[in-house]
Formats: C-alpha cells, structure tokens, sequence
C-alpha cells in the first residue's frame, strides 16, 4: 500500500469526521469540565473497537494501538476545551470554541479510525497513544486553583495534569495539529512564549464612601495604582524575550456607596525562557506591591506555574513538514517566526520530542466573537491526513525516523522529575506588605 492510498485511509471516514467538528462546535465546555465531550468521543472510540483508559476523577481518555513490532511510543494529541466567549454568536452557556479545539477532536477521530482500517498498520515498527486530553486553555485560574487545592489535580493545564499522572509516559514523540487563520490549505510550524498565571488579591478597609471615605483604604485604587506601575515597567522588557503581561480585574467592589475592601486581578506573565518569566515576574510583583503601598492596602500573589516555551522538535518538525507536504503541497508549509501565544504542549517539549503545527481552516481573530471555523475539511479531515502521513514516515521501515528523531540529545530536562522541580517554584503565595500597628512598613518583598 503506499502512501495515498493510506492517506485514503482517512478520507473514507470524511463524513465521521465532519460530522465530530460540527457536534464539539455545538457543545462547548471549558476545561476539566468536559465531561459531554469526553463521553461522545469515547463512544465513538468504543464503536470503533479501542479499549479506553479513562483519567476517571478529571475529563479526557488515551488509548494504544500496538503495532506488533517494537520501536517507539509516539503520541497524538487532540484538545476538548472551549473558552469563555460570552459575546460569540453561537455561544453555548457563555462558552464557544474561539480557539478551533474542535477540529483537533475530529481530526483525532479521523486518524483513530484511520488506524483501524485493513492495512492501516502494515510494515510499521512502534506504537501509538491517541489521547483527548482537557483543559489547554489556562483560563478560570480560580476554580483550577480550587480543583488543586481539594487534591483533584496539581497543575492547571490538561497536558501538564497528565504528563504528572504518568498518563505519557513511555511516549517519546508527540505531536498535534492547531487549526489557524492562514490562507488555506496551510500549514505552519513557530515556537512560543511560556507563562506562569497570577491572582493578585488587594485588600484594604471598607467605609462610606460618600460620608467616610478617610476611614477606608480603597483596594480598587491600590490595584488601579499596581496595574500603572506595572505599565511603568514595560520598556524594561527585553524585546527579545517576548514579555507580555496582560492584567484583568475580576473583582473591585460590591456597591458603589461602600468604599472597596477588596480587589482581585488575574495575570499571565509570559516570555522565551523559564528564567525570563521569573525574573520579569519580580518586577510584576514589585509593581503590585508598590501599589498597595501607595494606599496603605495589603496585597496578596499567588502564582502558580503556567506553560513552559514551546520549543517544536527540529527531526520531528523535518518529518511533519515532509509529511504536510504530502497532503497539501510544498508550496503551502511554511516556518513562522517566533509567537507570543502559550500551550501546555510547551510543557510535554521539554522532556520529550514534541511539535505543535498549524494547520489553516478558521477565520477571524483567534479567541474573539468573529471566530469561525470556515474550512473545515482542512482543518480536520487533511489535518488527520497530515497525523496518517506523519505516522507513516515515523514508523515505517523498522521505525527508522523514530529512533533517529528519539536518540537526539536536545531535550531540556532529563526527566519529567527534573522538570516539575523546576516549574514548583513558581508555586508560590506571598503577602507583599505588612505593617505594623502604626503603619510602618515592616515587610516588603
């Protein structure tokens, strides 16, 4: 059998797999809270003849399919979660899929049943883990931050969720498609930023805020006072680091005759390194402190680790290219520079040879209310063209691409051990200022 008539492979099961896109489009659910989705997938799954581990007390399943020959585990990733679009058009319960999320769980039913054709698996070395896998999105950091504090999960991505548990374990290549808004039929491949997430709590002292105003410390004012001296901060980032801090206020009051006792904020630090997202985190917190200062408020951080850079794989991403050519043509792959965007596959880059590539079929702007998915033939169904080809080029002839992709010493940490160590620094809460009884600052860091 050669190649197309494998990428065929998938082409049989068109109708299966634009029939998934348009069902996840249409129920929408934000992450570790995909429970629909995680059931209509595994049904369709389960039809399909694959046996299912589940990670039960969180959303998402993986499965293996063995080969028969030995060579590497490589795995293929596709996210459930939507994002918080209140003012999308096709909103469902405030939640949209802005991000496209959904192709990636039609372009995984796409490749699943692929796989399960006559042939689908002749002359391939190696096996392959499909996981549907939550929660990318690093958004609702306070109900995530509860799920860790009850015990449920440790980190607040789904790959990172997942990679702690041991679910990836064995696996030592991954890889998975994004849609994106290019010009179409498209594929691309760019490294990312990182990030680590932020809530900030101010607290002062509430009073009437028209007959006493001089008895309360106004917390939205200490917040409002941190988020410009965090704008202060901005030409001191390096442009080669890539910062972006981008702040919401989430809460700043409860009644507008009260002055505000509390203010929260939630933030994303992100940048190119680990070490620059710390060091640039300093300053932040600096800022926010020197707000609370400013009007004698308290001040709260709690940060908690975010993504790691993505850094693509370069034998994996040469392999993936060849093999996009395959599907859409030489002339429509292509390398982007660097983006400022983050994603937990960030996190599975630095302890195993991973790429996260993009693939055209939306419009619109990326997590806004115009967000479409408008080519959707491409943005799944030659999506799991590109997975069959890629699979293909992997694994074929005793998995000799594999090896040589999976013997490269270009990882960042040793051991997902050494990278969890790394990252828990970040998993810090910090009162920034204290005082004494007589308003001295007695504390400040």
């Amino acid at each position: 059998m050669n190649h197309q008539n494998y990428l065929d492979l998938v082409e049989k099961h068109k109708d299966e797999i634009l029939a998934v896109e348009r069902y996840v489009w249409e129920h929408p659910e934000s992450g570790f809270r995909e429970w629909n989705t995680t059931k209509y997938l595994a049904g369709i799954f389960e039809k399909a003849g694959y046996t299912l581990t589940y990670a039960k007390d969180i959303p998402g399943f993986y499965t293996d399919i063995e080969t028969g020959k030995p060579g590497p585990k490589i795995l293929i990733l596709g996210e459930m979660d939507a994002l918080l679009c209140p003012n999308h058009p096709e909103q469902t319960n405030g939640c949209a899929h802005a991000c496209g999320h959904n192709t990636q769980c039609a372009s995984l039913v796409g490749i699943a049943l692929a796989l399960k054709e006559p042939g689908a698996l002749e002359g391939l070395s190696g096996s392959i883990r499909l996981c549907a896998v939550p929660a990318e999105e690093l958004i609702e950091i306070e109900y995530r931050d509860s799920l860790r504090k009850q015990g449920l999960i440790h980190y607040l991505g789904g790959k990172v969720e997942y990679l702690y548990r041991g679910y990836f374990d064995g696996c030592e290549i991954a890889f998975m498609n994004h849609a994106s808004g290019a010009k179409g039929p498209s594929y691309d491949f760019n490294n990312s930023n990182g990030c680590m997430a932020k809530t900030v709590t101010y607290k002062g002292v509430a009073s009437h805020a028209g007959g006493s105003p001089d008895k309360g410390v106004n917390a939205m004012y200490a917040a409002t006072q941190g988020l410009n001296a965090i704008n202060a901060l901005r030409e001191t980032f390096r442009d080669d680091e890539h910062v972006r801090v981008h702040p919401i206020i989430t809460a700043g009051g409860a009644s507008v005759n009260i002055i505000p006792s509390s203010a929260v904020i939630q933030s994303y630090v992100r940048g190119t390194t680990i070490e620059s997202i710390a060091n640039n985190n300093e300053k932040v917190n600096r800022a926010l402190a020197s707000g609370a200062l400013a009007l004698g408020a308290e001040v709260l951080t709690e940060d908690r680790p975010g993504y790691a850079p993505l850094v693509n794989d370069e034998g994996l991403q040469k392999v993936m290219w060849e093999s996009a050519e395959e599907v859409l043509g030489k002339e429509n792959v292509v390398q982007k520079p660097w983006g400022c965007g983050s994603t937990d596959m960030g996190d599975l880059s630095c302890v195993m040879h991973a790429v996260h590539a993009h693939i055209s079929g939306s419009s619109g702007h990326g997590h806004g209310d115009d967000y479409f998915v408008t080519d959707p033939y491409t943005a799944t169904v030659s999506s799991a063209k590109v997975y069959m080809a890629t699979v293909r080029n992997l694994l074929e002839n005793g998995a000799e691409k594999a090896k040589e992709v999976a013997a490269a010493k270009n990882l960042r940490y040793e051991s997902k051990e050494a990278y969890f160590e790394a990252i828990d620094k970040f998993m810090a809460d910090r009162d920034m200022v204290k005082y004494t009884e007589d308003g001295a600052v007695v504390n400040y860091k």
